[in-house]
């Protein structure tokens, strides 16, 4: 018997419908405002015909709104028409940026508004649009009447990827803030490691920022800088998009990274009264002391301990981590502390030296720039940008010299172990296992899903 493709999905489906629903109900308890930790996160379920009804968020999703198999992330950016609510048949519409060293009123010039409607229209804008905040290389959208001289009706400048200002000219002057829909969805991802992190999430389908959330969460736990070939993860993500553009990955319900042979799980939980947001599977938080690298993107390129000097050409003893990496990149403090030196020294060339606690100091060493309000005697947070990668004193070129101590010897960067954040107490653990639970369910939905697509892709001859 030959089925079509309607008929084979519908047996497929139907064969896991059990699990979807259960995991429709867990949503449908979160949207009815029963406490459910995804109920402002995750899609809402309705009752329909008797039956628990889920949004699909893997669907194809047509101009015509049909849908059909296969994951999208976002639908097609809407036309201008629909985006400003402008009748286009009654307009030429033309785009540019904003220039350099372009003001308001000169912009206005250009765009053919005399000076004195310039002026009106700056006035409209006090309390609604600081005008002082329009950056060079934004974008702008000019609507001219067809037919008539070449005086502008509206100005749409794209102040960010959540909203814009329109600039009404004709009739009466008006000036307003429209924000952008904002459409979060969940979407899921398997990558095994095969080049570089980087370059694998991009080839997955999965967005690159992905790569950046997950090195974020990571940052106090695995090295990114030592992932080796075959080490993988598994994610959930929530993303944000606006018009089809991908804006933001939100946050990670739930991940498991194998790095080294050793699998690290991380949950998503918000606690009341405490900003970590990431924990392991016992309710420990994935952020520890320090972090495990100052820096972003770049590699090791010389180890502590003896070395041939670049420079000297001698055997000598290096104490630090060497990281190469592109001038001005941003250098981190990798934990909270003050600092002790912040300045030019010999060799060392600009130079940064945070105490963290009796036990710990940091240093950071030929930097290009010090980082804002970063003095001797002033405290520092966790991640905050101290410095800018360079090559100072007694340098082949742009790195960063990254040193720890340990009650006053200098210890392997790459080797000091950190005790963790304040765990979950145990009066929250109860609600943790519960999001844990969600979590995973959702990740199931997400595997029994592909598993489902793969089948029909495999084994299905549809004519």
């Amino acid at each position: 018997m030959k089925l079509d493709k309607k008929q084979i999905i519908g047996y497929l489906l139907s064969a896991a419908a059990g699990s979807v629903l259960t995991l429709a109900a867990v949503w449908a308890a979160g949207a009815a405002g029963d406490g459910g930790l995804w109920s402002r996160d995750f899609p809402d379920a309705a009752a329909e015909g008797g039956q628990a009804v889920v949004e699909n968020s893997f669907s194809d999703v047509g101009a015509d709104g049909e849908t059909g198999p296969g994951r999208i992330l976002a639908q097609e950016p809407d036309t201008v028409l629909k985006m400003y609510g402008i009748p286009m048949e009654n307009y030429d519409m033309e785009e540019g940026t904003v220039r350099s060293g372009e003001s308001f009123s000169s912009l206005m010039n250009r765009l053919g508004v005399g000076q004195k409607q310039a002026y009106d229209l700056s006035e409209r804008s006090r309390g609604v649009f600081d005008l002082r905040q329009m950056r060079v290389g934004n974008e702008y959208h000019v609507f001219y009447p067809k037919d008539e001289e070449h005086v502008p009706d509206y100005l749409v400048y794209d102040k960010d990827g959540r909203s814009y200002v329109l600039f009404t000219l004709k009739d009466t002057l008006a000036v307003e803030v429209v924000q952008r829909e904002i459409v979060t969805k969940m979407d899921y991802a398997e990558v095994t490691i095969g080049t570089s992190l980087w370059t694998d999430v991009q080839k997955s389908g999965a967005p690159i920022l992905l790569a950046l959330k997950l090195a974020d969460i990571y940052a106090w736990t695995i090295d990114f800088f030592a992932l080796q070939k075959g080490d993988s993860f598994r994610a959930v993500y929530q993303t944000m998009y606006c018009e089809g553009r991908l804006l933001s990955v939100e946050i990670v319900p739930y991940a498991v990274f194998v790095h080294q042979g050793r699998e690290y799980e991380v949950y998503y939980y918000q606690t009341e009264n405490d900003s970590n947001t990431y924990w392991n599977e016992r309710g420990e938080s994935m952020r520890k002391a320090f972090l495990k690298a100052p820096l972003s993107f770049t590699r090791v390129s010389s180890r502590f301990g003896t070395r041939v000097h670049p420079i000297t050409r001698k055997v000598q003893q290096h104490n630090g981590v060497d990281y190469a990496a592109p001038k001005g990149t941003p250098v981190m403090a990798i934990g909270d502390g003050t600092v002790e030196f912040a300045g030019r020294k010999g060799n060392e060339g600009n130079m940064v030296k945070i105490r963290h606690n009796s036990v710990y100091q940091s240093a950071y060493l030929h930097l290009s720039k010090f980082g804002k309000g970063i003095r001797s005697g002033c405290r520092v947070a966790q991640g905050q940008v101290i410095g800018y990668v360079g090559s100072t004193g007694r340098s082949t070129g742009n790195h960063l010299d990254f040193r720890i101590w340990k009650n006053g010897s200098p210890v392997n960067p790459l080797k000091v172990s950190s005790p963790p954040a304040v765990p979950i107490g145990e009066t929250g653990m109860p609600a943790f296992r519960q999001a844990m639970a969600e979590a995973v369910a959702l990740r199931d939905r997400f595997v029994a899903e592909d598993a489902v697509m793969a089948l029909l892709k495999n084994i299905c001859t549809v004519e």
